[in-house]
């Protein structure tokens, strides 16, 4: 962690404010794990009822939503509207299924992200919502953190804490694939200082965009990386394949784990990359 990074950390919250609010956020996201226990009691997210989501006799948000959004607003900010909870609630046994990928601890934070929430309008994207879902029901495991934007780890990784270390793949990373590497940075970091080490992670979160609040910028990964390599033909055959799975991916016609196996087989078996491509350009255009 750089020099000046680490002394704004030793002045960080001199009232305690921040911690208390943050001890506060924490015990009320024990309470939402209490009242929604889906990673005890797999059972139990059959429990879940659509008015949990949305009431349409009322036009307001279910309890559930209103936890996340609201009451959980703390440890990770989220703007839906009533159009997103409504669709939630019309696509609700696709929402549950995707529950249960996130309570699976066989299930890697990757291929968590990666799951169809995309197949939900409203929920594709940069994923904000299926990420704070994630994080609160795997708050325990100490392996996921309260920062849901790419962009915004981004910008702390690259351009406050330096030194990092950014895969040459990246860019052709999937979504969930670029966030587990972001987010095992994020807690490497605030694991390497004697300071930030006992630090509860939405702690460390709080910090570091209090500290260094981030611009509305596009991603510094992309901004400084963009042309700066010149590329082999294979290594441009391959960004067009990437580039490929993201499209068909983006189009709802290919799930994150099938976005992992195409590329897997495109690294594997070289002599039939031809005919895989022709495959996915036939899917593309269906």
């Amino acid at each position: 962690m750089r020099t000046s990074v680490l002394e704004k950390a030793k002045t960080f919250d001199k009232s305690g404010a921040v911690e208390i609010e943050i001890d506060n956020a924490v015990g009320l996201l024990r309470s939402f794990r209490a009242k929604y226990p889906f990673a005890e009691n797999l059972k139990s997210i059959e429990t879940l009822d659509p008015d949990d989501i949305f009431k349409e006799q009322t036009s307001e948000v279910g309890d559930f939503f209103h936890w996340l959004e609201y009451r959980l607003k703390p440890i990770g900010h989220l703007t839906l509207y009533s159009n997103v909870y409504r669709q939630i609630r019309s696509q609700f046994e696709d929402f549950k299924e995707l529950l249960y990928v996130v309570v699976d601890k066989e299930k890697s934070l990757a291929e968590k992200v990666d799951a169809p929430w995309r197949e939900i309008l409203g929920m594709g994207g940069d994923s904000h919502i299926a990420k704070k879902i994630i994080f609160c029901f795997n708050f325990e495991t100490e392996l996921v953190i309260p920062i849901f934007s790419t962009g915004h780890l981004e910008f702390f990784l690259h351009d406050v804490i330096e030194g990092v270390e950014f895969p040459v793949q990246y860019e052709n990373m999937s979504l969930g694939e670029k966030y587990e590497f972001l987010t095992s940075e994020i807690l490497k970091i605030k694991e390497s200082s004697q300071v930030t080490k006992p630090w509860e992670i939405t702690y460390f979160c709080r910090f570091l965009y209090d500290t260094y609040p981030p611009p509305q910028i596009d991603s510094p990964i992309a901004k400084t990386r963009g042309g700066e390599k010149i590329k082999t033909e294979q290594q441009q055959e391959f960004g067009e394949f990437m580039k490929l799975l993201t499209e068909l991916q983006g189009k709802s016609k290919i799930s994150g784990e099938e976005f992992r196996l195409n590329r897997k087989l495109w690294e594997d078996y070289p002599e039939n990359r031809e005919s895989l491509v022709e495959r996915l350009r036939l899917l593309l255009n269906k």
